[in-house]
């Protein structure tokens, strides 16, 4: 049987290149080896910094997004108990359940609901961050990881700024290499990233840091002490190359309008059918609001998790949400939109990356239609 592979959200498929070939060597060791090492970890460092347009100083090599969003968040741990966090609601499980630990542990953690839309808007941040304690740390992501949803980070950054001293992270894990941006002109303070949502391998991640902050646990000093332990070469050089192929100014945008075309073709096509609804309702086939790249949907009296296992057994792969929170039946971002529980255990995430095509999406809509007709 064939396969059809509609999960990107959760995982891209690897590059063929993506296994990298480098020096074994310590980083940290002064030999010859380590010293060779060390020249490959340097050189991602700076060829990521050139993708995105910023001092190579700021770039921190990580495991992933889920430890860049922690590293940043727990470092407030350090910080004075009358210094206030504000969190989005509708964060990715590593933003969420890590505010969850740090308000068990003291921390004051206040919540910014998102939209209908599951955007979070300047106006209600506002009113949050008037509302919260001392917010010295301010996080929302950029895409939203389950429905797609886009924020305007530059934006809300603004609003923030005019609360007084922020630090703002952005989680930009779901919307680096494919939604143009300018990272330079955000005026963020940190954002995470991660090599396997852009072809490249699982355990790599970035933390861009442009303001310092101290980290809540140490070790052996690398990255500046921010992230220690031993350095994972050949991940960071493998997200270098990640990043250079698709994360490039002229290839994003044409990466985007190709999605941005199938994805209109693909609701066009299930919004014919009567039993789907996309989440939220009122989203469009052309909807710049959301990302080209996911779509949350559900089918009328299917849930959720038996739609994923059936278009699983006829080829195609979906999820019902976050890979990271598969494990729970709870849906803690549809509901933080207002999406009624029954509804939102009816949800599918179908998400495409660059292999995605036409064809591809037809084969789709057919065997959804072939499963209403039969359920």
């Amino acid at each position: 049987m064939d396969r059809f592979y509609f999960d990107w959200a959760a995982t891209s498929i690897p590059d063929e290149a993506a296994a990298h070939s480098v020096p074994f060597g310590n980083p940290s060791s002064r030999h010859a080896e380590g010293k060779e090492a060390r020249r490959v970890l340097e050189n991602a460092r700076k060829r990521c910094a050139k993708v995105l347009g910023v001092p190579e100083k700021h770039i921190f090599f990580t495991s992933g997004g889920t430890e860049s969003n922690a590293l940043v968040l727990h470092a407030s741990l350090m910080r004075p108990d009358s210094q206030g966090i504000l969190l989005s609601s509708a964060e990715h499980p590593s933003i969420r359940e890590n505010g969850a630990v740090l308000a068990r542990l003291g921390k004051r953690v206040a919540w910014v609901s998102p939209e209908k839309d599951g955007r979070v808007s300047p106006q209600t941040l506002e009113k949050a961050l008037k509302k919260a304690e001392n917010p010295r740390l301010v996080s929302a992501a950029w895409v939203n990881n389950e429905i797609g949803s886009v924020s305007d980070i530059p934006e809300l950054v603004r609003a923030a700024r005019g609360s007084g001293p922020v630090h703002f992270h952005c989680d930009m894990v779901q919307g680096i290499g494919k939604i143009p941006c300018r990272l330079s002109e955000w005026d963020l303070d940190s954002a995470s990233m991660s090599a396997h949502k852009l072809g490249g391998p699982r355990g790599a991640g970035i933390l861009y840091l442009r303001k310092p902050l101290e980290p809540l646990y140490s070790g052996g000093g690398q990255e500046s002490g921010i992230r220690p332990g031993t350095e994972n070469t050949a991940g960071a050089a493998a997200f270098a190359d990640a990043l250079e192929r698709h994360g490039s100014g002229g290839t994003v945008e044409e990466a985007f309008v190709l999605a941005r075309d199938r994805w209109k073709v693909l609701i066009t096509e299930l919004s014919a059918l009567s039993r789907f609804s996309a989440i939220p309702a009122d989203r469009e086939p052309e909807d710049p609001r959301f990302s080209p790249y996911i779509l949350q949907c559900a089918f009328e009296g299917i849930p959720g998790e038996v739609m994923a296992r059936m278009l699983d057994d006829a080829g195609f792969a979906v999820s019902t949400g976050s890979a990271c929170s598969s494990a729970s039946r709870k849906r803690p971002v549809l509901e933080a939109m207002g999406i009624p529980q029954a509804k939102a255990l009816e949800g599918i995430r179908i998400s495409q990356g660059w292999t995605t095509g036409r064809k591809d999406i037809e084969l789709l809509v057919s065997a959804i239609r072939t499963i209403l007709n039969k359920f």
